[in-house]
């Protein structure tokens, strides 16, 4: 019986490391974190999760699906041992960005971590989360 991959959400302002370098790139490594929080879900992280890949500050959108293809390892931009980092990949582009707002004014997303852990870089995400905004963005 296979164990369904976990969903994640990772943030980046997008003039900084949109999600389109990433597709350029074909892999990076998720570096630069330095919340306990969000550290412990990079730690989290199996091969193979899938990731709503946001647009923090500018846009406030999620753009995009990532994987991730390395599990977590020491980040070489820290200077201790317990930051860690993960690589990730791009899997596609949603058909649409789909907004913040769009999100916090959908009853089914309510509780995401997006809308209630706002300033976390890496959040969970729930199965039905993940669809809904898959969902969403195919529509209009």
């Amino acid at each position: 019986m296979s164990k369904e991959k976990k969903k994640w959400l990772i943030k980046s302002e997008p003039d900084v490391y949109p999600f389109e370098q990433l597709v350029i790139d074909k892999k990076t490594a998720w570096t630069g974190v330095r919340n306990y929080g969000a550290r412990n879900n990079l730690r989290d992280m199996k091969v193979g999760d899938e990731l709503l890949y946001y647009h923090s500050n500018i846009g406030k959108a999620i753009v995009g699906i990532a994987k991730v293809v390395k599990e977590a390892y020491q980040d070489p931009t820290g200077d201790h041992i317990n930051w860690v980092c993960v690589e990730v990949a791009p899997v596609k582009k949603l058909k649409r960005p789909v907004t913040l707002d769009e999100i916090k004014s959908h009853p089914g997303l309510a509780n995401m971590d997006l809308v209630r852990l706002g300033r976390l870089s890496v959040q969970t995400v729930k199965q039905e989360e993940f669809e809904e905004v898959i969902k969403m963005s195919n529509e209009k």
